[in-house]
């Protein structure tokens, strides 16, 4: 599964976490006469958070198109391994409807409910799997059909309500004018990383910057290489980062090469 559309990361930033996902399929086809498969889905949330308390939750999706859509919908686990999201079937979500088909300008309620205990300690993360099922094309129709996917990412908080991330951060220098940046979640929660930047001490301008939102689940790590954007070489042993986060936002001090 992906969570991009012709480049663009449809998992949200934290700025966007209580605000409707407005999503366009878009696509290229350069040997095709026509396009066909567009679509417009508006969702509400863009995450399901659920608790010992709160094990249902519901999920508005509108067909903001002009023609009806069917989506089969269906809940994995998620897990991480070596910064690679891992997606397997699960029972443990119930998602109802399965499969439904929304009118023009329409919309249907999703309902999420939770079918096992919240684990002791950590955060149980899943994700909710929207596919586009595309219409038999037109007879005669010569082109290329795109089907819409999506997943929303749903957590789901310990029994004590203590889950919660910690993150080590750690930076070094590496050739071609390039900084490698990680992050090790040392914690018993995911922590969702929206953008960071790093900058030499006095200047504010950022050496290097990375925008693209990232989870890191617990226990996980995640590796950034970027360039510097000077052929100039880091004289300084320290740098500071400042980095947007779905827990806390981050101003620090790092020391190449150490965490």
């Amino acid at each position: 599964m992906n969570n991009s559309i012709c480049g663009m990361d449809m998992t949200t930033t934290n700025h966007l976490r209580k605000m409707s996902l407005y999503v366009f399929l878009c696509a290229f086809a350069l040997l095709a006469p026509r396009l066909a498969g567009a679509a417009g889905w508006e969702i509400d949330p863009v995450r399901v958070e659920l608790s010992p308390e709160q094990q249902t939750a519901a999920v508005t999706v509108k067909n903001g198109s002009n023609q009806p859509t069917s989506i089969q919908i269906q809940a994995v686990e998620w897990s991480q391994l070596n910064g690679k999201d891992i997606y397997t079937p699960t029972r443990d979500l119930l998602v109802s409807p399965p499969i439904v088909t929304i009118a023009p300008q329409s919309e249907q309620i999703i309902r999420v409910a939770l079918r096992r205990k919240a684990d002791t300690t950590n955060e149980l993360t899943y994700r909710i799997s929207m596919q586009e099922l595309p219409p038999q094309p037109a007879p005669g129709f010569i082109g290329v059909q795109v089907a819409l996917r999506i997943t929303l990412p749903v957590f789901v908080q310990s029994q004590k309500g203590e889950a919660e991330p910690k993150v080590v951060w750690n930076i070094s220098q590496m050739p071609n004018n390039t900084i490698k940046v990680g992050v090790k979640n040392q914690g018993t929660a995911h922590i969702q990383i929206s953008d960071f930047a790093l900058y030499v001490a006095g200047n504010d301008q950022p050496i290097a910057d990375e925008s693209a939102s990232s989870y890191i689940l617990a226990g996980q790590s995640h590796e950034w290489l970027l360039k510097t954007g000077s052929p100039e070489k880091i004289t300084a042993d320290h740098l500071s980062l400042k980095a947007y986060t779905d827990a806390d936002n981050v101003n620090t001090e790092l020391v190449l090469g150490k965490p």
